[in-house]
């Protein structure tokens, strides 16, 4: 086979220039549709169209299960998560409620009256927003609520609406109390009881208590039993209550309540303690076992760090009238009673319940082989908080209440600032505020107001002493409660309150107590009645320290001076003591002959309502009306 290859020769410029542009053309034709292609999108993978919607859920439900998982199983995580509900809600009340009074405060109304009026909507609307919180927390966050119902310094509207948290309380589920037995005691509760009754008979902030069979004592018994979480959530909550009055005093430095945290952050560990609670509970049996008294503290039978064990005891709230009525027994007496009880705890002993309110007092008839004087007992609960008073400042405190039931004058009124700032570090421009004198604004007692000297138009009668205060007019206490709340005044008494120490705020609170009690088992003397029982404590503590005194100096001289000495001063110091017992003897015989006239007239009053009942129903009515039913 020949192949012929026909040349036709060299090519010509023309035929060359064509070759060329014919593979440019090529060329540009072939980089477009490169660069086109790179441009478009990858076709992604295909997955089958009918699973495409499973992916997300799919994914969702993992982490909820991992979430859960670790929850339920992971400690840490599920108190971290929450801690930071708990925190979080709180926290959102603190600051919802501070703007609210920022917002609140800064308008402009028409009329003080308009102002006033908005101002008590925001105070409502704040209490109720840090009411709820609380509720949610619980715990030591119920106690907060409590701490602040009790403050008298703050609108009646706080006051008002954290008032349900001294009795609402939520319980911890029976099984939740059942693993705490397990954990602490190492057995189960129907090991240890006959009859455990898994619902309790009362529920407190800190722990609630239910009604067994002790089998090893073979008695009917009260199990106070502590709340599961306290412990876990302790440190977090209470760092929170801090923060949050720490923010509070931030924002509005005027009100200084950081006491109260650092307050609850050192008594409740002690109030969680139940060992300390049994301890405690020996002490103030040891302190009464010689009195003739009608007080009666539970026997406790075992205590555990979150569990005691202690006697039941069946009775009525001291403050249940119909109970009282029912078993004969006097109200006015219960009242005076449980007055002598408190002060000879806080004068004589020195060392008094803490926290005394009257969800912790039970009264019943007394039994034959009790040593009260009355046909009945008062029952006293809850002994995990007490507190001591050294000597100096339980005498120091006595010589003020002394100075306070004086009528005013030069001499009383400069014992009254002496021992104020001796008792409550109270320096001599807030003694004042504290109690009787001439403020600018208004004077206030210890547990109230006076009106001031340049507000001559009002009718409040003067109060010079406490005695003439007790016996002031509801309409004119009203009046000063209202005017506590106003201007510089409120910031004054919470200064007074940051200053005082905190047993005496304490030593305060137990005198709200009598007071609310006596007022609630509507007694028929006068209100005068119970403070003459603390001045007769006052003057006792002072005539002991007074002896005391007189003995240590006389001895101390003698030892250093010799025996020549120590016959003339003891002779000096039997002299000094004979005239002071006749200054008390003398001031205590005074006291004793009026509480006999007030005792009489409060008889009367009885009798008064004795017949009246009669004449309108007969001696059925008598009884109630003389028991104060209606």
């Amino acid at each position: 086979m020949h192949i012929i290859l026909k040349f036709r020769g060299p090519p010509s410029w023309h035929s060359s220039r064509s070759f060329l542009r014919s593979q440019k053309s090529f060329v540009r034709h072939d980089l477009y549709q490169r660069l086109a292609s790179s441009d478009a999108p990858q076709a992604l993978p295909k997955r089958p169209r009918g699973k495409s919607w499973l992916w997300y859920p799919a994914t969702l439900l993992a982490l909820t299960g991992a979430g859960y998982y670790a929850y339920e199983n992971h400690q840490p995580s599920r108190h971290a998560v929450l801690a930071t509900l708990r925190c979080s809600q709180l926290a959102r009340a603190a600051i919802s409620g501070a703007i609210d009074y920022k917002r609140t405060f800064a308008r402009t109304y028409a009329s003080e009256e308009d102002r006033l009026d908005a101002v008590s909507q925001c105070h409502v609307r704040s209490a109720t927003k840090v009411l709820n919180a609380l509720l949610a927390n619980g715990g030591i966050y119920i106690k907060l609520g409590q701490h602040i119902a009790s403050l008298i310094v703050l609108p009646r509207e706080w006051t008002s609406t954290m008032a349900p948290l001294q009795d609402k309380c939520d319980a911890t589920p029976y099984e939740g109390i059942a693993a705490l037995f397990l954990s602490d005691m190492g057995q189960p509760i129907n090991e240890l009881f006959d009859d455990f009754d898994p619902v309790p008979i009362g529920v407190a902030s800190l722990a609630q208590v239910h009604v067994g069979y002790h089998k090893a004592s073979g008695k009917k018994v009260a199990v106070k039993v502590q709340h599961p979480h306290l412990v876990e959530f302790f440190n977090i909550d209470i760092n929170m209550v801090q923060s949050t009055l720490g923010w509070i005093k931030y924002w509005f430095p005027e009100f200084e309540f950081t006491w109260l945290g650092e307050e609850m952050r050192e008594n409740l560990p002690r109030e969680m303690d139940f060992v300390h609670e049994a301890r405690n509970t020996a002490h103030a049996v040891a302190d009464f076992e010689n009195i003739k008294t009608s007080l009666y503290i539970p026997e406790v039978i075992s205590a555990n760090k979150r569990v005691l064990i202690m006697e039941y005891i069946q009775g009525g709230r001291v403050d249940d009238l119909a109970y009282l009525a029912k078993h004969n027994i006097d109200r006015n007496k219960v009242a005076l009673e449980l007055t002598r009880i408190f002060n000879r705890m806080v004068f004589m002993n020195g060392w008094f319940h803490a926290d005394p309110h009257p969800g912790n007092l039970l009264i019943r008839p007394a039994s034959k082989s009790s040593k009260s004087p009355y046909n009945f007992e008062i029952v006293l609960l809850d002994h995990g908080l007490y507190f001591d008073l050294e000597r100096e400042l339980r005498v120091n405190y006595s010589r003020l209440w002394l100075s306070l039931i004086a009528r005013s004058s030069l001499t009383v009124d400069a014992d009254r600032r002496k021992y104020a700032e001796l008792v409550g570090n109270i320096t001599s421009d807030l003694v004042k505020i504290w109690f009787f004198g001439g403020a600018k604004q208004c004077r206030l007692a210890p547990d109230g107001i006076i009106e001031a000297d340049d507000e001559p138009r009002s009718d409040i009668r003067r109060a010079t002493g406490i005695l003439d205060m007790a016996s002031q007019t509801e309409e004119e206490m009203e009046l000063i409660r209202n005017t506590v709340a106003q201007g510089d005044i409120l910031v004054s008494v919470l200064d007074v309150l940051r200053r005082l120490p905190r047993r005496v705020l304490m030593v305060m609170k137990l005198n709200d107590l009598a007071r609310h009690l006596d007022h609630s088992l509507a007694t028929t003397h006068s209100s005068v009645r119970i403070f003459l029982i603390t001045s007769k404590y006052c003057m006792k503590a002072v005539w002991q320290d007074e002896k005391n005194r007189f003995r240590e100096g006389g001895l101390g001289f003698g030892s250093f001076l010799g025996s020549a000495w120590c016959v003339e001063s003891s002779t000096l110091t039997t002299h000094l003591i004979a005239s002071t017992c006749r200054t008390f003897a003398t001031g205590y015989s005074k006291i004793t002959f009026i509480e006999r006239m007030m005792d009489m007239q409060a008889s009367l009053v009885k009798s008064s309502a004795w017949l009246r009942g009669f004449y309108s129903r007969g001696l059925a009515g008598a009884h109630d009306a003389a028991a104060g039913l209606y």
